[in-house]
């Protein structure tokens, strides 16, 4: 991992680093003096707010609880062998490019991507897949040889799910939500309407399309959203204009290609980054926050951003008399799904793996239920693996393979290591009679990772691994606000808040929060 190491707390020196990096001076500005900000958190959201507000001139000092940055997205190495510790698909590209343009960037000054051809593969059995073809002409050829006319309806489909992108992406997530009445213009009150924002995406879905393969490809994505399609506002059907027409990426070197980046340019202007810094309480003088505790040290700050797990941050570091939401809120709030994850390195080949893999081959809706409705350990879990070193050989030894499996669980759950271990042997089961090997006699590296670990590692409110659902009622200004209404200089980030799950929505929100700071704090 390039440049992000530190000692017990200590902030690291900057120098050295930046004054080899190419860009340096060009980007920083020219006066640096300004409010003291904190940020709690080195994940997507921390880390852009934190380059947004050191932009404008502010001293801004992230405090990262873990050894190095990225949140979900860390990554660690071993025996040859590099694991991305959280997300895997790299989706709507215009929004990296977006965020690095904005510091006169751009996403190839830090890391290489490559579109994948096939983007993915859906395994629905043994001799059953569908492979996604990058190529729009070919993804309606193969829509065609499933749904005769579906081409047709895929285009009258994705016409629709183009404007909602260019809505929802390009306007409505760069609200900060804080009132009803940022959304009182007319031309986004019609657009609310033509998005389906009141229907849901297995109705909406239904009418372009009949056959159930079609039909699962396309719902797949909201199986991480935190509801089944039924309870999901159709507006989502922009993530399928993000799959099939901007495409699946990866950046050479894995996802944490992109955190790397990020801190890079962030120290470029001048962010400092505190590893090893557990938060332990904020320390609050009437209505403002001035000091952040962790157990190393004190911090003052002028501002505060928690970039950190919302719930926690709220009921655990704050005092009762300055929470903005009770723990009963707290308790009511629809949570998005858990994880079991499994990081395998694998000392041969496998056969008929892609890059990814979508396992669909057990009843869809029986698992999507027993994440959402009846939440359970589910008798036939649906499963993804990943398998970077198809594309990337730098991320295994020769001849060998990174393999990354997760099971999409309800928040909640126990997970002893027997239950893992016999997770794992469920869904290897079903992975080796598809590629026809032995797998498991040629693991060489096995590591486990679920519930109890996300509260541990991140403070995750209930385990989740996603966030907040994002249901109707949990949409825009019915999250929970990006500022705290009793504490004046403490704001919120991430994926608790506004505007929801996913590393695009992260690098938003720490925009978002930064233009609120800005405009308060000039």
């Amino acid at each position: 991992m390039a440049n992000i190491s530190s000692t017990n707390g200590t902030i690291k020196d900057n120098n050295t680093a930046l004054n080899q990096n190419p860009h340096y001076g060009k980007r920083r500005p020219t006066q640096q003096r300004g409010k003291k900000v904190c940020v709690i958190g080195a994940g997507f959201a921390g880390i852009a707010a934190a380059t947004s507000l050191a932009q404008e001139g502010y001293q801004v000092t992230v405090l990262e609880k873990n050894s190095g940055p990225g949140g979900r997205a860390r990554v660690f190495d071993t025996d040859g062998f590099v694991f991305d510790m959280g997300p895997s698909w790299y989706w709507m590209p215009d929004v990296f490019e977006a965020y690095f343009a904005k510091f006169g960037a751009k996403p190839s000054d830090y890391y290489e991507l490559i579109r994948l051809d096939p983007s993915y593969q859906v395994v629905f059995g043994q001799y059953d897949t569908l492979p996604i073809p990058a190529d729009m002409a070919e993804f309606e050829q193969m829509l065609e040889s499933l749904e005769p006319g579906s081409s047709l309806q895929l285009r009258k489909f994705l016409a629709q799910a183009a404007y909602k992108y260019q809505v929802g992406i390009n306007d409505l997530v760069y609200k900060p939500s804080r009132s009803v009445l940022e959304f009182a213009d007319m031309r986004l009150l019609l657009a609310l309407f033509r998005m389906d924002v009141f229907q849901s995406f297995h109705k909406h879905i239904r009418r372009y399309f009949k056959h159930p393969k079609i039909l699962q490809l396309m719902e797949f994505p909201i199986l991480f959203l935190g509801a089944l399609p039924q309870n999901t506002p159709a507006l989502y059907s922009l993530m399928n204009y993000a799959d099939i027409q901007l495409g699946t990426w990866y950046p050479k070197g894995g996802m944490h290609k992109i955190v790397e980046g990020m801190v890079r340019l962030a120290e470029e202007f001048g962010v400092e980054f505190a590893y090893n810094q557990d938060v332990q309480r904020i320390e609050v003088q009437g209505r403002m926050a001035r000091a952040i505790h962790t157990q190393e040290r004190s911090w003052e700050a002028d501002i505060v951003v928690a970039g950190a797990d919302y719930h926690h941050v709220e009921q655990n570091l704050l005092p009762e008399s300055h929470r903005r939401y009770s723990a009963k809120y707290w308790d009511s709030r629809v949570m998005a799904p858990s994880s079991l994850l499994f990081y395998l390195g694998v000392n041969r080949r496998i056969p008929k793996l892609l890059h990814h893999n979508l396992f669909f081959d057990v009843p869809f809706e029986k698992h999507a239920r027993q994440i959402y409705t009846t939440p359970q350990w589910p008798e036939e879990p649906l499963f993804y693996a990943s398998c970077p070193s198809k594309t990337d050989p730098t991320v295994a030894p020769n001849g060998q393979e990174n393999l990354f499996l997760l099971v999409p669980l309800a928040h909640s759950l126990q997970d002893p290591e027997e239950t893992r271990e016999k997770y794992y042997h469920i869904i290897m089961d079903r992975l080796e009679a598809y590629t026809s090997i032995d797998i498991r006699s040629s693991v060489v590296y096995k590591r486990s990772y679920a519930h109890s670990d996300f509260v541990s590692d991140y403070n995750a409110y209930k385990g989740n691994a996603y966030g907040l659902a994002n249901t109707l009622m949990q949409t825009a200004i019915l999250k929970p606000g990006l500022k705290n209404k009793k504490v004046q200089n403490l704001y919120f980030t991430g994926q608790l808040t506004v505007p929801g799950p996913g590393v695009p929505p992260s690098l938003i929100s720490g925009q978002v929060v930064a233009k609120e700071i800005v405009k308060e704090f000039k």
